[in-house]
């Protein structure tokens, strides 16, 4: 057989050939709305490659993003990777010293940026010594008159002044093509980098019909930024299969992301659960519709199951929920239905839609006890999970030694999730190992609570931890942002608790709080929240 390659530039030169009139189209940050075809896409990168060149990049460099999600940051995954150098994207949701500290672990060359990020850049262009040139994604006309950032190029005079002609190199699939970093909640984020050819068999593992599903009859919004771990693996993925793509830029409210979806007859979106729940607020508050919405993957945290049965039985959107990591591409699991389910009754369907779902082809996994032994898949018992495959990283970048854990004989990635699996391959999270709530020697779900807590009507969101206990060591505290102009009480919301989970899980108290802290990708901060209520005291009785 031919030894070809996986290289990521062949995505984008396929969907040019085979779906080069398929349209991309962008809110940028400049407040307007861009439209170009693939075809259009695939030349821009081409030059894109020839400018980073011209910049005195070489193979191996890498190349930073602090951009929405957007045709030029598009572009820029492309034009980096595609011509041996590495793309890194950086989330500027982090704190500024984080950032700083991430691009100087990177060792960028050469940063690129959103108008939206002009003020944080000039803040930390000094802090930044490897940075040889700063490049303002934008046209001449929105240039700033002056800045304190050094050199400041224009992004898109970069790429007139080249010709496109370009031939996409070959080179070995092993070759890194980008890097991403962790959020951090502890110690400085670690990057994870990942490969020409990890990065194309995800997006074949994504796209299959019970993995994403994506589909050239489809119009797909990631609402998942791009600098969270490459959008899920969309931009690999709609290339791959032809797939009209929308991209939200910075503008990602209720009613900004409802008028795109109507106005651009989006099919598919993904995101995370926070972005979903200011959609529903704004549909739900103007009695509003979606015309052609009919599917989402909702990750990064679990899903609220009130949330699940708001888009599914009112507003007609199946939930396709998934689980993954930084470390893993991200993708490694997805909760679709096998055929002997077809005609099971809803309730079995729904408690199983619920999962995180099964694995994906490409990735293996396991549940190990302390001692790491298999632990049995009965969807009852519980321990740590491992996982392993072609798109899950086997060390951090620039980190001493391997997280990888070795069990009879093979090589584990501890992913540092607490669950249980069925015996159909169900998996189901009941808590990351450090959020678990120990009480008596037991283990309580902290998930469980969040997601009976999120159904009661007045509550927006919520989140549960640990308290100390004098008597059972830990005892779970429920931490409640109610919705805006709703009441409700202590005692309401524990009774609401009867019935739905063993009275010892019940929490022992709720405090109430205006907003929930989360990481720069929208995961509950329960650190926080822990250090902030270490000193609550619990009802004595």
């Amino acid at each position: 057989m031919m030894q070809t390659p996986l290289m990521i530039s062949s995505l984008i030169v396929h969907a040019a050939r085979h779906a080069g009139d398929t349209e991309i189209v962008s809110k940028r940050a400049e407040g307007d709305l861009h439209r170009y075809t693939y075809r259009d896409a695939e030349l821009r990168s081409r030059k894109v490659a020839q400018a980073l060149a011209r910049l005195g990049c070489v193979a191996g460099d890498r190349v930073g993003t602090l951009a929405w999600n957007g045709y030029r940051h598009f572009e820029l995954y492309y034009g980096t990777s595609g011509s041996e150098l590495v793309c890194h994207t950086i989330n500027p949701r982090l704190f500024p010293e984080q950032i700083a500290w991430i691009v100087n672990d990177a060792k960028d060359q050469v940063l690129c940026f959103d108008l939206t990020f002009l003020p944080l850049v000039e803040k930390l262009a000094t802090l930044l010594p490897t940075v040889k040139h700063f490049v303002l994604m934008t046209d001449r006309a929105h240039m700033p008159a002056q800045t304190a950032v050094p050199n400041l190029l224009c992004y898109e005079e970069l790429v007139d002044a080249e010709d496109g002609q370009y031939a996409w190199p070959e080179f070995e699939e092993n070759t890194a093509s980008s890097i991403c970093y962790t959020s951090g909640t502890t110690g400085n984020p670690k990057g994870a980098v990942y490969s020409h050819r990890s990065s194309v068999l995800h997006a074949f593992a994504a796209a299959l019909p019970d993995s994403l599903g994506c589909s050239a009859k489809d119009t797909i919004l990631p609402v998942v930024p791009m600098f969270h771990v490459n959008a899920w693996g969309l931009p690999y993925a709609c290339p791959l299969v032809g797939a009209k793509l929308v991209f939200p830029g910075p503008h990602l409210d209720g009613k900004s992301l409802y008028e795109l979806f109507e106005s651009e007859k989006v099919t598919f979106s993904a995101g995370v659960p926070t972005v979903w729940l200011g959609l529903l607020t704004y549909v739900q508050k103007n009695d509003l519709k979606f015309s052609t919405f009919k599917r989402t993957v909702i990750g990064g945290s679990a899903c609220p199951p009130a949330m699940f049965d708001a888009l599914e039985n009112d507003y007609g959107v199946e939930v396709i929920h998934a689980w993954g990591m930084t470390e893993m591409s991200p993708l490694g699991t997805v909760a679709k239905l096998n055929s002997k389910h077809r005609d099971a009754d809803r309730a079995t369907r729904r408690k199983l839609l619920l999962t995180q779902g099964r694995a994906v082809y490409g990735v293996d996994m396991m549940v190990i006890d302390d001692d790491h032994k298999p632990v049995k898949w009965d969807g009852v018992s519980s321990g740590n999970l491992v996982v392993r495959g072609p798109w899950v990283i086997d060390t951090y970048f620039q980190q001493p030694g391997s997280p990888l854990l070795k069990i009879d004989g093979r090589t584990w990635f501890p992913t540092g999730d607490v669950a249980a699996i069925d015996e159909n391959g169900f998996m189901q999270i009941t808590d990351r190992s450090k959020d678990v709530i120990k009480s008596g020697g037991e283990w309580i779900s902290s998930i469980d609570i969040e997601n009976i807590a999120m159904s009661h009507p007045a509550v927006h969101e919520a989140a549960a931890i640990a308290c100390r206990h004098p008597k059972w060591d830990e005892r779970p505290l429920l931490v409640v942002v109610p919705k805006p102009g709703a009441t409700v009480t202590r005692e309401e919301l524990l009774s609401f608790f009867d019935g739905r989970i063993a009275k010892w899980q019940i929490p022992d108290d709720v405090a109430f709080v205006t907003e929930l802290p989360h990481t720069a990708t929208g995961k509950l901060l329960k650190l926080k929240l822990r250090d902030q209520f270490k000193d609550h005291q619990l009802p004595s009785v």
